[in-house]
């Protein structure tokens, strides 16, 4: 049974008569009393509330109301009704245990699949079988995830226990640890896994473009519009659309993002025709984005919008006795891209690279062992192979402009600023010609030098 909490009636029949249809027992009542008195009766599956019972429109009296309940079943989701106007009260209400919350007026498709989503996580939880990584294998595809870690495992499970839904996700991690590949899992592993998984890094797209990337134009939508342009959202329409580095995303464009992650409608620029979504959102970030909210810099609303789903992807350092898998597998890759069928890692190599920082984590490692090969005349890989030659250090600490650093000397984020540097220093500080030279947008190039810590004049 669904509990229906709202003071007003036409908005009580109207969803009592959406649940029916859906194949939901309902059971609706006008304010707080009556719904205490339906839970001491009958714990529902999960609770709609609206937020205010009173003429003062303060929400103090839902928010009171959802701590009873809370309090009386704890483990019931309840989804606040709520309207754009009192965004700020919803969040207050996740905080205080709110499961998710829509927007009066609210879309019937976006809000079914809502429901249906959080009755699937909160179901008697089904088990996903043993801990042991054939297990896992057997019911998932996770054919491109190696490692069989604990702490990797419990993020599978996580995926294979999720993934059948159409729950927001948001997977946090450092840069390097996987976050695309796990992504890639929910999607597989989902009802919509014959539909499209649109990429986005969002840490590429300024705010000026955010809304033609996103959503399309129509020609003539602006100056430079000479043909009609599909946008993402359209493109990943029935299917999964993943957020890269959401946590780079601009003020402005969060707003827009919020407004179509819950209406689940878009327009098109130079097109006032709305348009329906159907998709699941998949976000990551290697940034705290909690901490971000707290700075004033990542919109509150749309993190809990975000992170109904949380997952964590432990660091390479976190999982040491995954590395000689993951190189092995990496010089398997390399054997056909490079045709050395004999190329294989010795023990010896194996258990060096185990004892290294790798502060890039599994993209660092990809990259240390691609280099060694490359540079490596035999087959089987040693630790030699991978070190700097004994003196190269002392001798030339940094590679000239025109060389590349010797393998395993450098990481890619080291590399990364040396280039920026370099470049900086060799066009004068003028951003815009260091931008084209390294192929960034200024934004892009704007948020590196912060990183990094790099001076420069945003006036060049």
């Amino acid at each position: 049974m669904i509990l229906l909490v709202d003071d007003d009636l036409a908005v009580r029949t109207s969803l009592q008569l959406l649940l029916k249809q859906a194949g939901y027992a309902t059971r609706a009542v006008p304010g707080p009393a009556e719904a205490l008195a339906a839970v001491r009766a009958e714990v529902p599956r999960l609770i709609l509330l609206d937020m205010n019972f009173s003429a003062t429109t303060t929400g103090a009296d839902g928010l009171a109301l959802l701590a009873q309940l809370k309090a009386l079943a704890p483990q019931v989701p309840v989804v606040l009704l709520t309207g754009w106007g009192s965004i700020a009260l919803a969040v207050a209400g996740m905080k205080a245990g709110a499961a998710e919350f829509i927007t009066k007026p609210w879309q019937n498709e976006a809000l079914l699949q809502t429901i249906g989503t959080l009755l699937q996580l909160h179901a008697p939880a089904a088990s996903v079988g043993p801990a042991g990584r054939a297990a896992l294998n057997k019911q998932f595809a996770f054919g491109n995830i190696v490692g069989d870690d604990p702490s990797l495992l419990a993020v599978l499970r996580q995926v294979g226990q999720v993934a059948a839904t159409d729950a927001s996700v948001l997977i946090e991690g450092e840069s390097g640890t996987g976050k695309e590949l796990i992504a890639e899992a929910l999607h597989q592993n989902s009802k919509r896994r014959g539909q499209p998984f649109v990429k986005v890094n969002l840490g590429g797209i300024s705010s000026s473009l955010f809304e033609s990337e996103m959503f399309g134009h129509r020609r003539g939508a602006f100056t430079d519009a000479r043909a009609d342009r599909v946008g993402r959202f359209e493109l990943a329409n029935g299917g999964t659309i993943f957020l890269d580095e959401i946590g780079e995303l601009e003020l402005a464009s969060q707003v827009k993002l919020l407004r179509v992650l819950q209406d689940r409608t878009y327009e098109v620029l130079g097109d006032s025709r709305p348009r329906r979504l159907d998709l699941r959102v998949v976000a990551a970030t290697n940034k705290n984005l909690a901490e971000l909210v707290a700075q004033g810099r990542f919109r509150e609303d749309l993190f809990y919008r975000l992170n109904l789903i949380t997952l964590r992807l432990p660091a390479l350092r976190e999982r040491p006795a995954d590395i000689p898998a993951l190189a092995r597998h990496f010089v398997a890759q390399l054997q056909a891209a490079y045709q050395r069928p004999g190329l294989r890692l010795g023990p010896a190599a194996a258990h060096w690279l185990q004892e290294q920082p790798l502060p890039g984590n599994i993209r660092e490692l990809k990259n240390l062992v691609e280099r060694t090969v490359l540079t490596t005349p035999h087959d089987e890989l040693t630790p030699a192979d991978f070190q700097v030659p004994a003196g190269a250090g002392a001798a030339r600490p940094a590679a000239s402009p025109a060389e590349l650093p010797a393998p395993g000397s450098m990481t890619l984020e080291a590399l990364e600023e040396q280039m920026i540097r370099q470049s900086v220093a060799h066009y004068q500080g003028n951003l815009s010609r260091v931008a084209r030279a390294l192929g960034l947008s200024r934004g892009a190039l704007y948020r590196r030098l912060d990183k990094f810590g790099i001076p420069y004049n945003s006036e060049q």
